[in-house]
C-alpha cells in the first residue's frame, strides 16, 4: 500500500458513506448536565486537593467536562452507549475543551495528554461493544474551540493585541490529535471553532 492509499479504517467509511448517510452523535456537555454532578463529583478521589497555585483565587473544576474521562469514566462511556444504542454510527471523544490552552485556565494543561488518550479509550471501548459486522461504530477524536483566538483581541481598546499565537495554537492542537490517535480514535474532527485561524492552526 502506498501513502497515498486510504487506510482500512478510510476505505471502510468512505464505502459506506457511498451508500448512505451516517448518523454523528450528539453534544456531550447537554447529557453531562442531566448527572447534576458537584464539584466534589468532578473531583473524584483523585483531584480532591487539587488547588490553584498559591496567590491565585480559589480554583473550581465543575464544567471541566474534560476532567470526567479522568474521574467519571463510567458517566462518559454510559453517555457514549446511549449514543450508540440510539443508533449514531460515530461517537465523538469527551474532549471538546481538552488543550494545553484551555486546561490552563484550570491549571490542568499537564493533564492533557492522559485525557485525550481515555477519552479515546472509552469512546473506543463503547464502539467495541455495540459494533456488529453489519454495523459498525467509529471514533471521532474531537478537536474544539479554545478559549483563546488568534484573529480577535481580548482587549476592545488594542485590536492588534492577542492572547494566544498561531504556533501555539499548532503546537496544542497537534499534542491532541496525537494522544487521540494513541488511545484508538478512528478519525479526526475539527468542529464548532468560530475563528478561522484557530480552525487553520487545527488543520496545519
Amino acid at each position: 500500500m502506498s501513502q497515498n492509499d486510504p487506510s482500512p479504517i478510510e476505505a471502510q467509511l468512505r464505502t459506506m458513506l457511498k451508500e448512505r448517510i451516517l448518523i454523528l452523535d450528539g453534544a456531550m456537555g447537554t447529557m453531562i448536565q442531566q448527572y447534576k454532578l458537584t464539584e466534589a463529583d468532578y473531583r473524584g478521589e483523585r483531584f480532591v486537593d487539587f488547588k490553584a497555585p498559591a496567590g491565585e483565587r480559589e480554583l473550581f473544576v465543575k464544567g471541566n467536562n474534560e476532567l470526567l474521562s479522568l474521574t467519571q469514566p463510567h458517566i462518559i462511556q454510559e453517555v457514549h452507549e446511549k449514543y450508540l444504542e440510539a443508533g449514531a454510527d460515530v461517537i465523538e471523544t469527551n474532549t471538546f475543551g481538552a488543550t494545553t490552552v484551555a486546561q490552563d485556565d484550570y491549571h490542568m494543561a499537564g493533564l492533557v495528554y492522559e485525557m485525550n488518550v481515555a477519552s479515546a479509550r472509552l469512546a473506543k471501548a463503547a464502539c467495541k461493544k455495540y459494533s456488529t459486522p453489519d454495523k459498525p461504530r467509529f471514533v471521532a477524536g474531537t478537536l474544539g474551540p479554545t478559549p483563546k483566538t488568534a484573529s480577535i483581541s481580548p482587549d476592545v481598546n488594542d485590536p492588534a493585541a492577542r492572547n494566544v499565537t498561531f504556533d501555539q495554537l499548532v503546537a496544542a492542537y497537534l499534542d491532541q490529535a496525537r494522544a487521540l490517535v494513541e488511545g484508538g480514535a478512528d478519525i479526526l474532527m475539527v468542529e464548532t471553532i468560530f475563528d478561522t485561524l484557530n480552525c487553520k492552526a487545527a488543520l496545519f
